[in-house]
């Protein structure tokens, strides 16, 4: 057995980093339960957030979980950079300088299964030095206890919850997603229900877009769904964000049924509250479907080279629909073959699936 250490639990640590670095919705809020818990069990930590400064929106939802935003300006092979974010070796001696100015207690990676994240959380000058040991990795002598072996083999939020529970919170049930709403959300949430024409769950929401190309499922396979979805009386919503106006216009061309193209048309709190209402909503192994599922709604996610162990929510309110091909789970952003994991996902499944969560037979 590992030795486990009550670290989280001692009252000496005060000020704690956790390093992040991750710009992908979905990410974030599959960390907000084990930093939910953290706040909970110690309300007196001082929680630090090293992270990329294009997540601010996503982090200020996460409440009193985090008390600061860290901006991490980027190091080598650290793939989530933004495009145009090139590491920088002057803004990186301000950026660990501003960490160090902290006085951290404990620095925890909590980025996942890369030693450059272990290499960004050691510089942070933090007096503890812990978190995720990646594969192949070695902690270095004497804080093998402060390190949990990543676990590949559990869901993202649950990864985070089992490093929590390695280092001292007490255990608890399985991850609860969350988002927190604001009255600005239900004020434009109202308004986009009116001006459409939309009622509280009549209407379903398909999500085309993703941040990679192979995490999309075809435009024409949505187009269908919809269809199928408006002959049984639902209204049909198409969802993106603004760099996906143009995979949600190709769905709503593709459809013989009306639909209402919000693409690009909502903020994020105005998209969750518009899953929250939805019957259903139908869309990519991307950030709309964590979002669903921290809002209570219903989902279906199409997985074509994600990993669902990994990314699918479990319960009676999700469905995951998983390419059945050898080549699938895989890391490429563009496929290199022919995109056959695509072509296996059956539009007559997603549909039998979505019409199981909002009771409709046929």
């Amino acid at each position: 057995m590992p030795q486990v250490t009550a670290l989280l639990a001692d009252p000496s640590v005060r000020r704690v980093a956790l390093v992040r670095l991750r710009v992908g919705l979905g990410d974030l809020l599959c960390s907000l339960p084990a930093m939910r818990r953290l706040r909970a069990a110690r309300p007196d930590l001082a929680v630090g957030l090293v992270t990329w400064p294009e997540t601010a929106a996503v982090v200020e939802r996460m409440g009193d979980a985090v008390d600061e935003l860290l901006p991490f300006p980027g190091a080598d092979d650290v793939p989530d950079r933004p495009p145009g974010r090139e590491p920088d070796p002057a803004t990186w001696a301000a950026f660990t300088a501003a960490a160090a100015e902290r006085r951290f207690d404990l620095a925890l990676q909590v980025y996942g299964d890369r030693p450059a994240a272990n290499r960004v959380t050691a510089a942070l000058g933090a007096r503890l030095v812990g978190g995720f040991a990646p594969t192949g990795w070695t902690p270095p002598p004497g804080t093998e206890h402060l390190h949990l072996r990543y676990p590949v083999h559990l869901h993202e939020a649950e990864r985070h919850t089992r490093l929590f529970e390695h280092l001292g919170l007490p255990p608890a049930g399985p991850p609860e997603m969350a988002f927190p709403s604001t009255p600005a959300d239900e004020a434009e949430h109202a308004a986009t229900l009116d001006r459409a024409g939309l009622v509280p769950g009549g209407y379903a929401v398909l999500h085309p877009g993703a941040s990679s190309p192979t995490r999309m499922w075809p435009a024409e396979r949505y187009a269908a769904v919809g269809d199928a979805l408006a002959a049984d009386g639902l209204a049909v919503v198409v969802t993106g964000g603004p760099g996906e106006r143009a995979v949600g216009a190709a769905v709503v061309a593709a459809m013989r049924a009306p639909a209402v193209d919000l693409t690009g048309a909502t903020s994020l709190g105005g998209l969750a509250a518009l899953l929250r209402d939805a019957a259903v909503l139908v869309g990519n192994d991307t950030g709309s479907a964590h979002l669903a599922a921290a809002v209570g709604a219903r989902s279906v996610t199409v997985f074509l080279p994600g990993d669902p162990v990994r990314w699918a929510h479990r319960g009676p309110r999700h469905r995951a629909l998983v390419a059945d091909v050898p080549c699938a789970p895989c890391p490429h952003l563009v496929c290199p073959i022919d995109f056959r994991c695509a072509d296996s996902v059956r539009p007559w499944d997603v549909l039998a699936a979505a019409r199981e969560l909002v009771g409709v037979v046929g």
